[in-house]
């Protein structure tokens, strides 16, 4: 009797769109931390991030730098996202490694990302991203962070990395930053975080009830 190999699980099809934007994340080989100080990592990704803007075409809507991965807010009008992202992500790599004479690949796993198709579900990942250096315990206020956008946006620091349009932000910048620094709920948050490892954004619902979430009305 012929024994059959076990069906593998096919891949998850990857949904594209030229109209909505993605949550794009990417972490660290074993979770290590950067091999280099990480105001000469926020250089190479700004570098390369000008780049992808220029040669690909693609709007960024905000970048946050961490000690092991980094977040990001990216649309592709030309629904190029693979190309551009897989042209950053070597790159970077390629970078990082040449400054420490290292073979290894920097990255665990190729990026994640995260369909984002309604503005209501942009901005639970808008503060998501801003939010993550204070959540860690780096920062108090998101606006302080120095590896993110939101301080070059408000002026605050130099800002080389080209973005699109923040309206968000500029619609009215106090109560946008009274916002940002308002402490969510820490189930909220989860539930966030849950809703960006989705191939296409969706906020779980609550265990035993088949009632949407009520962050599908209310922000966290």
């Amino acid at each position: 009797m012929a024994l059959h190999k076990p069906l593998s699980m096919p891949r998850k099809i990857f949904e594209k769109s030229s109209e909505f934007p993605y949550h794009v994340t990417a972490r660290c080989i074993n979770r290590e931390w950067f091999c280099i100080p990480l105001n000469e990592v926020w250089g190479i990704m700004e570098d390369y991030l000008h780049f992808i803007v220029h040669s690909y075409g693609v709007k960024i809507h905000g970048f946050v730098l961490m000690n092991n991965h980094f977040h990001l807010l990216i649309s592709a009008p030309q629904n190029n996202l693979s190309e551009a992202m897989n042209y950053f992500m070597r790159e970077t790599s390629r970078a990082l490694s040449r400054e420490v004479g290292r073979i290894n690949q920097t990255y665990g796993n190729r990026y994640y990302r995260s369909l984002i198709k309604s503005h209501h579900y942009y901005l639970h990942a808008y503060k998501y991203l801003y939010r993550n250096p204070v959540e860690a315990g780096l920062i108090q206020k998101p606006e302080l962070y120095p590896y993110s956008t939101l301080p070059g946006l408000l002026g605050l620091q130099p800002l080389r990395i080209p973005l699109t349009e923040d309206p968000t932000l500029f619609d009215s910048i106090e109560s946008t930053l009274e916002w940002l620094n308002l402490q969510p709920d820490e189930k909220d948050r989860e539930s966030i975080r849950q809703a960006l490892k989705r191939g296409v954004f969706e906020i779980p619902r609550e265990r035993g009830t088949s009632k949407a979430h009520r962050l599908e009305l209310e922000m966290y």
